[in-house]
């Protein structure tokens, strides 16, 4: 539909900004009265949603001096931050130079960015100086030693900060009774801060730079008396309201653990077996719900038992909830419930059954005759049969009296998941198998995430004289699932690099 009369409005996406309060509440308060009145936001009000977050924090008032802890305020940040990743935020502004020493710790355990007030403090300032101009920091004690604006201008910039004298008079002035953090902008406190940027200014600092929030509050009377120093908290304003692409999370995997016990840990050592890493850091995020209380997906299929669809999407859900980027179910049987709890998910599960026959299909081409050693309730199912279908594969499977082998080996006394992989369970096993090879199969599918911990993923194994290749699905879905994770971080990586150039101007 044409609009009359005034141009058609710009529809752009919603924005939800949290903000970290209560670490300085003057400060943030004064961050929150600039976004407001920044350009971005007064010319498209609609489109942003901010919430400040305050919460009662102990250590607010100790000065930030030399040996300041940082625990209960990282603590304090990351339950801050988590509140408005549980409530759909798009990213967290942390106005606090203290706590950006560790932001990036606090980033790393979430899954939405927690945006670098240093890096926008950067970009402004590359923008108003040249190269190897010298910056003066006013900042605490602590942030003065921790090396944060080394980590940020050292290599561009020369970086100074006041004479002792002027250093603790600072400090006074910022934290002390009556000092500029309880609201007292004027006389002595202010004073103070000023004689702190004419001792930068002596130095040689041609601009002075804020490593404290609360700078903000009487940067435009500094600026009245002729002191060239940046409002952080504008700079910052200006910065989160930037359209900016999202950045992806370091990617997670989600496991619906439990079904069975066993064979959850022996998926999990083939996530870490197989993935090309290094040192631990380079090994896959994964959280798992261990649940052995799960309905028996068999029982419910054969026998019209508890129906699992419920507490398994529920485990779903929660690893949603979690952070999964993708979430894998090592269990055979229970793809017979996928379907219908995939349409209820924002993530997607990735189909062991699906991936397996299409690989079966890539290795050893279509037309390839398979067997099938499953529960009979997969069998009964016919979720492996669907798939097969679809890959131009044809599936067999054992007869009565094999198949109730099959389930013995794994259901019976002496069976898999009583904990046995030798003896009964493992003879019962390769006489079904062989049966499926006197029936034509060249492949066979260890449909049942039990089995492979007695029979393992071979290209070609020897049952009486008949060659067979036994292909594990939990093999398969980890390889995918590795698979995945690598696709997601080249993408990380390829938005990192853009995002970079864009900022630097870069070809």
């Amino acid at each position: 539909m044409k609009m009359r009369g005034k141009s058609a409005r710009k529809v752009s996406v919603a924005r939800k900004l949290g903000i970290v309060g209560g670490l300085g509440s003057l400060a943030g308060g004064d961050l929150f009265y600039k976004l407001l009145k920044s350009r971005a936001v007064i010319e498209d009000q609609d489109r942003y949603h901010f919430l400040v977050e305050q919460h009662p924090f102990k250590d607010v008032l100790l000065p930030l001096d030399t040996g300041a802890s940082m625990t209960s305020r990282k603590f304090y940040v990351f339950e801050v931050c988590k509140s408005f990743e549980a409530n759909g935020f798009d990213a967290v502004m942390l106005p606090c130079f203290a706590s950006h020493t560790f932001r990036g710790e606090i980033e790393d355990a979430l899954g939405i960015p927690v945006l670098d007030m240093m890096a926008a403090l950067s970009r402004h300032v590359s923008d108003v100086v040249q190269s190897r101009a010298t910056l003066g920091v006013i900042a605490a004690d602590f942030v003065r030693h921790s090396g944060l604006f080394e980590r940020y201008f050292a290599d561009d910039f020369r970086i100074i900060y006041p004479d002792t004298e002027a250093q603790s008079a600072l400090m006074e002035a910022m934290y002390g009774v009556n000092g500029i953090k309880d609201g007292h902008l004027e006389d002595a406190p202010l004073e103070a801060v000023y004689q702190a940027c004419l001792s930068l200014q002596e130095q040689g600092a041609t601009l002075i730079l804020p490593g404290m929030t609360e700078l903000s509050l009487v940067c435009l009377e500094l600026q009245r008396r002729g002191v060239p120093v940046l409002d952080i908290n504008e700079i910052y304003a200006d910065f989160a309201t930037e359209d900016r692409e999202p950045l992806s999370s370091p990617f997670k995997l989600g496991v619906v653990g439990g079904v069975g016990p066993a064979a959850t840990v022996d998926f999990m050592a083939k996530v870490v077996a197989n993935t090309p890493a290094q040192r631990d850091q380079e090994h896959i995020r994964i959280v798992v719900e261990q649940n052995p209380q799960i309905p028996d997906r068999t029982a419910n299929l054969l026998e019209n038992e508890t129906d699992p669809t419920m507490a398994m999407y529920a485990i779903c859900k929660r690893l949603e909830s979690a952070g999964a980027n993708t979430i894998a179910i090592p269990c055979n049987t229970a793809h017979a419930f996928v379907e219908r709890i995939q349409a209820h998910l924002n993530v997607p599960i990735v189909h062991m059954l699906d991936e397996t026959v299409a690989w079966i299909a890539h290795q050893y081409g279509p037309g390839q005759v398979i067997g099938l050693l499953a529960t009979s309730g997969t069998v009964q199912s016919q979720v492996y049969h669907r798939a097969a279908r679809r890959a131009g594969l044809q599936i067999l499977t054992p007869g009565i009296d094999y198949q109730a082998m099959v389930m013995d080996a794994i259901y019976g006394p002496r069976g898999i998941k009583a904990g046995f992989t030798q003896g009964l369970c493992k003879e019962q096993l390769l006489l079904a198998a062989e049966h499926l090879c006197e029936l034509g199969a060249a492949v066979l599918i260890l449909g049942c995430t039990e089995l492979p911990l007695v029979l393992e993923h071979c290209e070609a194994f020897d049952i009486n004289g008949h060659t067979v290749a036994l292909v594990d699905p939990t093999m398969i879905l980890a390889r995918k699932c590795i698979e995945l994770s690598q696709t997601t971080s080249r993408a990380s990586n390829h938005l990192a690099i853009t995002t970079w150039a864009v900022r630097h101007n870069s070809p």
